[in-house]
């Protein structure tokens, strides 16, 4: 504890570090202020169950993702969630459209402004539309509009508001990244997430009060480990070594032979983070949406499980799911011909294996057996909710944060946060704040646009 309290003495000794660390935690709390702040004509109460009481539906998912700004009619009732929609669709269109994948591999700085202004520009069209959507829903609630409040106005400053909010979020975002610590973009959804954690815990707590308080310890015990188990994963690599051939450095007349250099490459085992579990839960909801459009009423046995995250064919469809997204998704980030051509660029070979085709195919099955174990630990803590809501009855809110999405988002924010202040320890020659100063997988060689 004591060394605890003097790493955070020498956080607040660094001056560049504290000021980073003091504008980031001020945007963060603009974020959080502008989800408490209603749009106008809009009675919150009147929406607030209908949207934010069901953790287990897609409104209950983004409510929780926004910090509770969707089910409040907030001003960042939208959050920055049209801005993670633009860059996914940007990342997909970059493995099979031309053009941008020029943008992305060869065009350098360049290419990568023209990408962002890109993606700002998609993600004002996805705001118009989901923000339509959403007042629309909004519109449809009884009692949601106060009285006198022209649907026209209502609309039409909504929109604004909304589109306004989004751009604002994201501007905070890339503020934080320029000049806090950190992902801006990522700790923006972190906060979203975490803003419920404090009220479910509590809630949690005092339900095991009353009626077992070693079963609280034992889920806090629980949760523990599969915090470990979650970061383990996510910062294990599998260390292809390289060998670099002899230079020849000086003058002509006198080269001087210097021995090859060794390096390696870091193939993640986790290479697709969190969007497989995003794909697989995005098509989850699909089918019950899509039979409410077009019979609302409709309430049959197989709707009624796969809209439940608890139930049995529910779990067993999204397990499937985010093994073979993970599978795939890793497929187009990790490009095994990109990596051959990039060793041979360099002048550079994977000891025992030649150069070409050999390494390239060396590389795919490496990336494949590792991919394994990465795809079954994405499936597991997809549905450890689940199970940990029917095993130990953990309240469905605070079961969430025992795996999913939400784990994954909080687990790798936070490590990646926690790596930039341990860098500015280092520099300034203070101890990190990991033993070994360094977090793994974070070295490397990595070829331009391999996604790692």
């Amino acid at each position: 504890m004591k060394k605890f309290f003097e790493t955070l003495q020498n956080i607040w000794k660094i001056k560049e570090l504290r000021e980073r660390l003091l504008f980031t935690l001020l945007l963060l709390g603009v974020y959080r202020l502008g989800s408490f702040i209603v749009l106008p004509g809009v009675n919150a109460d009147a929406i607030q169950n209908s949207i934010g009481g069901n953790a287990s539906d897609l409104l209950g998912l983004i409510n929780a993702f926004t910090g509770g700004a969707f089910g409040q009619a907030a001003i960042f009732a939208l959050g920055i969630m049209p801005y993670i929609t633009a860059s996914i669709i940007i990342q997909l269109l970059g493995f099979g459209v031309p053009y941008f994948q020029r943008l992305q591999q060869k065009e350098g700085e360049s290419g990568r402004k023209k990408l962002t202004q890109i993606t700002r520009i998609l993600t004002v069209l996805i705001t118009l539309v989901q923000g339509g959507g959403y007042l629309t829903y909004i519109a449809s609630q009884p009692g949601a509009i106060y009285e006198g409040m022209p649907q026209s106005i209502f609309f039409i400053s909504g929109i604004i508001i909304l589109s306004t909010g989004t751009i604002f979020a994201m501007w905070l975002g890339e503020k934080i990244t320029d000049r806090g610590v950190g992902n801006g973009i990522s700790l923006l959804i972190m906060i979203g997430i975490i803003a419920s954690l404090p009220s479910v815990f509590v809630a949690e707590l005092q339900s095991k009060i009353q009626s077992n308080l070693f079963m609280f310890i034992i889920e806090m015990v629980i949760f523990f480990a599969i915090v470990l188990v979650t970061i383990l994963i996510i910062q294990g690599i599998r260390r292809i070594p390289l060998q670099f051939a002899k230079r020849m450095v000086g003058r002509a007349s006198g080269n001087i032979p210097v021995q090859g250099v060794r390096d390696f490459i870091p193939l993640k085992v986790n290479a697709a983070g969190v969007m497989p579990i995003i794909f697989a839960q995005a098509i989850m909801f699909l089918p019950v949406t899509v039979a409410q459009w077009f019979d609302p009423n409709a309430n049959s046995s197989l709707l009624t499980s796969l809209a439940d995250w608890k139930s049995i064919p529910y779990n067993i469809i999204f397990f499937i799911l985010v093994v073979v997204f993970t599978y795939v998704y890793t497929a187009l980030l990790v490009n095994p011909q990109q990596y051959a051509e990039y060793l041979k660029r360099q002048n550079a070979f994977i000891p025992g294996i030649k150069p070409g085709k050999q390494t390239q195919d060396y590389i795919d099955t490496l990336t494949s057996r590792i991919t394994f174990p990465g795809s079954l630990f994405l499936g597991l803590i997809s549905i450890f909710p689940a199970l940990i809501g029917a095993s130990i009855g953990v309240n469905d809110g605070f079961a969430l944060f025992f795996g999913g999405t939400s784990l994954l988002i909080l687990v790798g924010v936070v490590l990646d946060t926690l790596d930039q202040i341990n860098s500015y320890l280092l520099m300034r020659k203070y101890d990190g704040l990991v033993k070994s100063g360094k977090i793994k997988g974070k070295s490397g060689v990595q070829p331009i646009g391999a996604g790692m």
